[in-house]
């Protein structure tokens, strides 16, 4: 057929609904069916047994439309749309989302009281984002047809996948819609698809809760737990607390279950060779556990990932690392909680500018500082002898220390920095850019300014001191942060001026 529809493919018209369960089974119906002709037709294609022309299809998408200001519960920082008018986003993996799109649909019917209309966008699905497990569409081809695949095959377009809309830059153009929500599903899809390659686990192992790391130990640990959690427990006390959690998933998607809940195997294999940036997940239901990554070295790796993560639109993110102590009155292994930070990274310059203010976040502050009060048996005046709340600066030149000391020293002394490190500016200012509740605790691990400077053997007795907990601090930060309502952690501090709708 001309048009690239496989013989019995539905149409669909566009529909209204005013219950979300049913908006969300028409997505799901049309994204489902536009996905499976386009791999039946790829498969024939790659046989040589379908050359009929371009096989074109596209996302379906859900639009509200409002001729009149709802007046909304002004504590509310998303689920609504700011003023009259069309508001549209397409939409992908309704299997992976639906959670997420349910309760986003839920709020817009119930602050604006007028259906949803879904309906099929003309955003065309590439044909690599129609096989969901990140199959490489390429390499089922031989040289001919791969030549041709274009010519029969949408294929990802940068310029459907930018960052526009978060980047406040969006131009609507006349006669169209405004954005409904953050993300187109091309952007999505593509992050989806690189989340994979960068951590060898499936996106949907990820939780929505989030811990960064720059240093291999913390992972150690981390997986160390994983297993432990994992572990048959004989007190009903330590079997409850671990019961919380479901399996432990290692790179490679190598699950191992929880065995206070069933006797299945693991399943499996873990990956042969790390990623760059391998994730590790304790997982929950509802996605509520939590996922640990290590990002390596540096602001552009820190970049790289939270641009990724953050169209799972998770809960909050945190950042784990080692830092230099800018501070004589510092020692190792002391801890720093960022409540606002130098940006001399300059990996987001470009999507926000250095003017732009990154604000302590008071929920995830306090839980913060209620984790490291609680684990280190300290409160109030004596949380201070092992704990200073200042600015963290973050640099994107590791050996900054071989420079002239006068420039950067007098920038950090006035800027009141406590602080110096590679990834926490960045990561906390994306957390800003996507609207993603962040926060910052490094611990102290040398003190260049003042001699005491990161050697092996210093190193390695400081790791085995500090790693264990440091990281349940961040641990029991997220348990405190999961324990709050998503309205309360998701704050307006957050949303800007004219915001799209979807959390």
């Amino acid at each position: 057929m001309s048009d690239g529809l496989s013989t019995g493919t539905p149409t669909f018209r566009p529909e209204q609904f005013t219950d979300p369960d049913a908006a969300l089974a028409r997505v799901r119906e049309i994204y489902d069916t536009h996905c499976a002709d386009l791999r039946a037709r790829f498969q024939a294609f790659a046989r040589g047994t379908d050359d009929t022309g371009r096989i074109h299809r596209t996302y379906p998408y859900v639009e509200i439309v409002t001729d009149r200001s709802t007046r909304v519960d002004t504590r509310l920082s998303y689920g609504f749309v700011p003023g009259p008018g069309v508001y549209r986003t397409t939409i992908t993996r309704p299997d992976l989302f639906a959670a997420y799109y349910r309760h986003q649909f839920d709020q817009l019917l119930k602050n604006h009281g007028v259906p949803l209309t879904v309906g099929v966008s003309r955003q065309p699905i590439p044909i690599h984002f129609a096989f969901a497990d990140g199959l490489h569409v390429e390499g089922d081809l031989d040289p001919e047809r791969l030549k041709r695949l274009r010519d029969h095959f949408d294929v990802p377009d940068l310029a459907h996948m930018d960052d526009a809309i978060v980047n406040g830059t969006h131009e609507v153009p006349p006669g169209e819609p405004q954005p409904l929500a953050l993300f187109t599903a091309p952007r999505v899809d593509y992050s989806l698809h690189r989340l994979r390659h960068y951590t060898a686990t499936p996106p949907e192992r990820f939780q929505n809760f989030v811990l960064f790391t720059n240093y291999q130990f913390y992972i150690d640990q981390f997986v160390r737990l994983g297993h432990e959690m994992m572990a048959k427990a004989d007190h009903p006390a330590t079997r409850a607390y671990r019961s919380q959690y479901t399996a432990f998933v290692e790179p490679g998607d190598h699950v191992t279950f929880n065995a206070n809940l069933t006797s299945d195997a693991p399943r499996g294999t873990r990956a042969a060779r790390l990623p760059q940036m391998p994730a590790y997940h304790l997982m929950r239901e509802g996605h509520s556990g939590i996922t640990m990554v290590n990002i390596g070295v540096g602001p552009s790796n820190a970049k790289t990932i939270t641009d990724h993560i953050a169209v799972l639109r998770p809960h909050a993110w945190i950042m784990l690392g080692h830092c230099a102590g800018l501070r004589n009155s510092q020692r190792l292994g002391d801890y720093v909680l960022a409540h606002a930070y130098v940006r001399d990274d300059h990996v987001l310059d470009a999507d926000l500018p250095t003017w732009v203010p990154i604000p302590a976040l008071a929920e995830v502050q306090q839980a913060l500082e209620q984790a490291v009060s609680r684990t280190t048996g300290l409160s109030g005046y004596d949380l201070k002898s092992i704990m200073r709340t200042g600015t963290v600066a973050t640099i994107d030149n590791r050996n900054w220390e071989l420079r002239d000391h006068s420039e950067p020293v007098q920038r950090f002394s006035q800027s009141r920095a406590v602080a110096l490190d590679m990834e926490s500016a960045t990561i906390a200012a994306n957390g800003f850019r996507f609207r993603v509740p962040y926060g910052t605790l490094l611990c102290v691990s040398d003190k260049p300014l003042h001699g005491e400077i990161k050697l092996p053997g210093m190193a390695d007795r400081f790791y085995r001191e500090r790693v264990d907990q440091h990281l349940q601090i961040g641990i029991l930060t997220m348990e405190l942060l999961r324990a709050q309502e998503q309205g309360q952690l998701h704050s307006r501090k957050l949303r800007s001026f004219h915001e799209a709708a979807f959390l």
